[in-house]
């Protein structure tokens, strides 16, 4: 199971903005399999998005679209009137503007914490003479996200869970308008990863951030919540709205905190 978390641009009423991230009609197969069966939403400038489903869903494949990682085989994704998947886009630039973290890690064992985020920083050729300021925003973000992390320390010395929070930070430094999270925090318990998700979503604010993760203390935060099954969107509403509705949402709340255990919660595809 998992979920997604997106914090839009709330400067404006959203009905003037549109939609920041538009989905439509997407299907993606690998082989002969449909892993995305005809996915179309919305996601408005303010709103919270949670996105959730058992092993198998598409959940991780879909977040993998929305980047460009992985090719559709039809529909549209756009983000922020762009679309995604048009064969002239520079997929270079378009990562610039939307982030990822992935469950593996993307950092170098035998550089420290702060070197690691520095090697993430913007090459421009302006990067060099701010090099002193970057450096002291890149150990506000860490600060902000991890208090006790010493950024002089070799990432390969680093815990699991420590070593998901300085790529949370890694992102961060990079400024994208939209940041993807595919379970950064699965080695954390789950009172650790509602503190640093709670974190994440202050530090965020301004910009629309997409993330899966398997425990419903986080899912709860949002404000709207889809849930896929089979790579369908089956249920669309709020927390409060979806127990009340007692389909698949409510097993899967049900699962998690002891009262049912036939669905499986496994965070793949």
């Amino acid at each position: 199971m998992g979920r997604v978390l997106m914090i839009a641009e709330p400067s404006m009423p959203p009905s003037l903005i549109g939609p920041i991230v538009r989905l439509a009609d997407v299907h993606k197969y690998f082989g002969q399999l449909e892993v995305l069966k005809g996915i179309s939403f919305d996601v408005m400038a303010g709103e919270v998005i949670c996105i959730i489903g058992p092993s198998g869903s598409g959940k991780s494949t879909l977040l993998r679209c929305i980047n460009a990682l992985t090719p559709i085989n039809s529909g549209s994704i756009q983000v922020k009137g762009q679309e995604v998947h048009a064969p002239k886009l520079d997929k270079l630039e378009l990562r610039k503007k939307v982030g990822m973290v992935f469950q593996q890690f993307s950092l170098l064992p035998n550089l420290s914490v702060l070197e690691n985020l520095l090697v993430a920083s913007p090459k421009a050729p302006w990067w060099q003479g701010r090099r002193r300021r970057i450096m002291n925003d890149i150990l506000v973000w860490l600060q902000k996200l991890a208090p006790k992390l010493d950024p002089n320390r070799r990432v390969s010395d680093l815990a699991v869970g420590e070593r998901q929070v300085v790529e949370l930070a890694k992102v961060l430094n990079l400024n994208p308008r939209v940041v993807i999270l595919d379970e950064p925090t699965s080695a954390l318990d789950a009172q650790a990863e509602h503190e640093i998700f709670q974190r994440f979503a202050e530090l965020t604010q301004g910009r629309l951030t997409v993330f899966i993760s398997h425990r419903f203390s986080t899912v709860r935060m949002a404000d709207r919540i889809i849930v896929l099954q089979y790579g369908s969107v089956v249920e669309d509403g709020t927390h409060e709205q979806l127990l009340a509705n007692d389909g698949l949402y409510a097993r899967l709340y049900e699962s998690q905190f002891g009262f049912s255990n036939h669905i499986v919660l496994s965070p793949t595809v």
